[in-house]
């Protein structure tokens, strides 16, 4: 799904897929932990359980991707686990264009 489709979703004309997210009204700060461990490391634990129930989990971490988010928890993946996705989609761009 493209951030600029349009969607339906249980009769609701839905704009963009950060409108069917399931971090939808959760406390940012569970997404964004200061650190990784004690009280961060839990934060982590509970946004990969909240985007492991998501239905538009690949469209957050595509997005996290091609912007080059560096920090949070996008997609079920902290900044650190994103970095090799985001190289093998970097690599796989250079194959197709070459």
């Amino acid at each position: 799904m493209d951030t600029t489709d349009l969607l339906i979703d249980h009769g609701l004309l839905v704009l963009d897929w950060r409108d069917l997210a399931s971090c939808l009204g959760h406390d940012p700060e569970i997404f964004f932990p200061a650190g990784e461990t004690g009280t961060a490391a839990q934060r982590i634990r509970q946004a990969k359980r909240i985007c492991g129930a998501c239905q538009v989990q690949e469209d957050c971490l595509a997005y996290a991707v091609e912007t080059n988010h560096v920090s949070g928890v996008w997609g079920g993946l902290t900044e650190d686990e994103r970095g090799p996705v985001r190289r093998r989609r970097l690599a796989e761009r250079r194959r197709r264009a070459s």
